[in-house]
């Protein structure tokens, strides 16, 4: 796959169609995380929304709702909902996991303490509820409230199947279905709701969604055994040095022999890592293709994406969001 030049970039694409409805999403973010009493709610949460990213989410919903001829301002409240679900969840995932860098920054919980990222995390799921409400959409929010529990599922069963080498890919797969999938669902789903759409795109633009964020969590997994800190936003190796069990791991433990998976047990079972171990875990996984098995995993899902949008109306935005989902995968190559 070739080089995509920035100009080109699918989501910069996206982000330029939807400029005035971003611009909107971002003053209603700004307006809705102020706090009369609690200065620190609006400090914390700038922290965090203001260190960039590719705002993903909340473009997919706009976008979405545009493409499905949406007229109104009631999408502008959903991608605000969205993101501050991602926000929220971002803050206690760095909390769990005692992380010290997110989007190239200091973590809020290293800038304050973890029970000020646990309760501005709260406050912004309080929030995305109340934005919820306000369309008048009991489907929207069913959508939405289904997806921040299944997010909170996926976090608590990665949570349990950390270090346990038993874990395989099917368990692997609810993890990020739950943990990241779930809200790009989410996000493309309420966009064709909102918008009144056929029922049959909805369900294609939910399966896009799903897709797609699957594809994208399985990227960054593998980002983190050969991305760069530019891209990852965060220390490659962590998932190694947290020992989570990421799909090149557990594709990695699934063909190890006595030897290797003895090694396993040690650095993840065990937690007890020392200096050049990531290199020997990095190599084992090179003798048994697991990167390029990892990578393939996420160009199906990608492709998979794609599919789902084929039943859908040609449009330029359509256009765009095929080729986000080549984007997604073209990270790694």
């Amino acid at each position: 796959m070739d080089q995509i030049a920035i100009a080109d970039k699918p989501h910069v694409a996206l982000a330029r169609l939807m400029r005035d409805e971003m611009a909107a999403v971002d003053a209603l973010i700004r307006a809705r995380m102020v706090s009369e009493h609690a200065p620190r709610i609006p400090e914390v949460t700038a922290h965090l929304v203001e260190a960039g990213g590719k705002r993903l989410r909340p473009l997919l919903t706009l976008a979405v709702a545009a493409m499905c001829g949406y007229r109104g301002d009631n999408h502008i409240r959903l991608a605000a909902t969205v993101e501050f679900i991602h926000t929220a969840t971002l803050l206690h995932d760095d909390v769990v996991d005692e992380s010290e860098k997110r989007r190239g920054r200091p973590t809020a919980n290293l800038m304050w303490d973890n029970k000020s990222s646990v309760l501005v995390g709260d406050y912004l799921f309080s929030r995305a509820f109340q934005l919820m409400v306000e369309t008048g959409n009991l489907r929207v929010l069913d959508i939405l409230a289904n997806a921040s529990a299944t997010i909170a599922e996926g976090e608590v069963l990665q949570l349990t199947a950390a270090q346990d080498l038993g874990t395989d890919e099917a368990v692997y797969m609810k993890v990020i279905r739950g943990k990241t999938a779930a809200l790009f669902a989410a996000a493309t789903e309420v966009g064709g709701v909102i918008a009144s759409a056929p029922e049959a795109s909805v369900t294609a633009l939910r399966d896009y969604g799903d897709a797609l964020g699957i594809a994208f969590q399985i990227v960054d997994d593998l980002l983190d055994y050969g991305g760069s800190t530019a891209k990852l936003g965060k220390n490659t190796g962590d998932d190694f040095r947290e020992c989570k069990l990421t799909l090149p791991l557990i594709k990695a433990v699934a063909a190890a022999d006595d030897t290797e998976r003895a090694f396993w047990q040690r650095v993840i079972g065990d937690g007890q890592q020392k200096d050049g171990d990531l290199a020997q875990a990095m190599a084992l996984m090179q003798r048994h293709g697991t990167l390029a098995a990892t990578r393939a995993d996420a160009i199906g899902w990608a492709t998979r994406a794609k599919a789902a949008l084929t039943g859908l109306p040609d449009s330029e935005i359509r256009e765009h969001l095929t080729g986000l989902a080549d984007y997604v995968v073209a990270r790694v190559v």
